[in-house]
């Protein structure tokens, strides 16, 4: 067994996915609490043919506190999210992250400049349709980059 490890190419590269939609799969959904004490939704998207640096990416949902825009916001990018799911909110029915975990969808995705740092961000979601079985997982996906560049 060799002791020693190396750098691999994909560590190094600085170089962000293009903005536009790519396949994705929730892998991780659950109920959190932000550093200034308010209630999110924390998802946690595998994407799918992006070098590997960037196939994990954290979007986030903030239900209770915040600014009431802020939350007006956040709630309809979570309706969006249900539906692209394929799953259909009606009123009073309850958020139960679980029903999220292993989604197949698609993500809009464009950068953004947070901490001097170019990243990536969730702009929108829709239905990654038709889905495919994403061997790797076991769940639905797609390994190439998503139908559209809009």
């Amino acid at each position: 067994m060799n002791d020693r490890l190396f750098f691999q190419p994909e560590d190094l590269s600085a170089v962000l996915p293009a903005p536009g939609c790519y396949r994705a799969t929730i892998t991780a959904a659950r109920f959190r609490t932000s550093s200034r004490g308010n209630r999110m939704l924390h998802l946690a998207l595998r994407l799918h043919g992006v070098s590997p640096a960037y196939q994990h990416l954290p979007d986030y949902f903030v239900l209770e506190g915040g600014s009431p825009e802020g939350r007006s916001v956040a709630r309809r990018r979570l309706v969006q999210l249900y539906y692209a799911c394929g799953l259909h909110p009606e009123d009073g029915d309850e958020i139960l992250p679980s029903q999220l975990i292993d989604a197949s969808l698609e993500v809009k995705l464009d950068h953004v400049e947070w901490a001097n740092q170019i990243r990536l961000r969730v702009l929108a979601y829709q239905s990654a349709w038709p889905p495919v079985v994403d061997l790797e997982s076991g769940g639905y996906g797609d390994q190439e980059q998503g139908a559209s560049d809009d």
